[in-house]
């Protein structure tokens, strides 16, 4: 396992869990990427939630072409308010296969959609080998799954489907536009256990991005499932675009409230 550079005492502990992670339901592999919170291992008793990211490539350090999160940065201000107690697990995506891995639906113009098979792979094999090598709190509530664009798509299938394994979704512009069936999916949607979504779109995504955002939202929130156990918070920017410095801005926010704020 490869320790990256430290950057202060406040920075999350950045390691290289795998170069080479294999992904049995793709038959593939992938760089995993693990941040620790930057005292974890001065805590030797602690254990902490997991919270699993699509696209590693854009989320810290140099980020990429497309831009960054920089969530190393915003994990080490959130250190200095003492919420930033999460284990991120960041996985690299596939460069030209990325979107037909995270979409979980078929499209007639972009082909099969895999994330049906990419979710088993973090709920079946990731998971437990995180949970093996790092102090963590394995249970559904104390486990997340986060991402932008079809990374968020796949996040609300995460929710859809998963509900048994992940209970904090952090859904970020998701790309409703693959396919209608997401929809259909959530009117579907019964859970009974205590889930927290956080949703967020910009208003300079494209014309159909709020309204698909909009639609998803008030389709969750008519179930009638009983909001006292799901809680799903929107936060809409009306001159964010669909972009990584967007996503910067709003992950602290949604970090602070899926695992630190009642």
């Amino acid at each position: 396992m490869q320790v990256l550079e430290e950057k202060t005492a406040l920075s999350p502990i950045i390691e290289v869990l795998s170069e080479t992670f294999e992904i049995p339901q793709l038959k593939k592999k992938r760089r995993v990427h693990v941040l620790l919170p930057h005292d974890y291992y001065e805590n030797q008793e602690q254990r902490y939630p997991v919270l699993y990211m699509t696209d590693a490539q854009n989320l810290f350090g140099e980020g990429s072409p497309y831009g960054n999160w920089e969530i190393d940065k915003s994990l080490t201000q959130l250190a200095k308010e003492e919420k930033a107690g999460v284990i991120i697990v960041a996985i690299d995506h596939g460069d030209e296969e990325r979107i037909n891995e995270f979409s979980p639906y078929d499209n007639p113009r972009l082909g099969k959609g895999l994330g049906s098979l990419f979710l088993r792979f973090v709920a079946e094999t990731l998971k437990p080998h995180v949970d093996a090598t790092y102090r963590t709190k394995p249970e559904r509530l104390s486990t997340g799954m986060g991402g932008s664009s079809v990374g968020g798509l796949l996040s609300i299938y995460a929710a859809l489907m998963f509900p048994h394994v992940f209970g904090r979704l952090m859904i970020f512009s998701p790309s409703l536009w693959i396919s209608q069936k997401v929809y259909f999916d959530a009117i579907h949607f019964f859970e009974p256990f205590e889930t927290r979504i956080y949703l967020y779109a910009g208003g300079k995504e494209g014309a159909n991005m709020l309204p698909n955002f909009e639609k998803l939202h008030k389709t969750l929130e008519n179930q009638g499932f009983g909001y006292k156990r799901v809680k799903i918070k929107s936060s809409i920017d009306p001159e964010g675009a669909h972009e990584e410095k967007q996503w910067n801005k709003e992950f602290p926010i949604a970090l602070k409230w899926l695992f630190f704020e009642e």
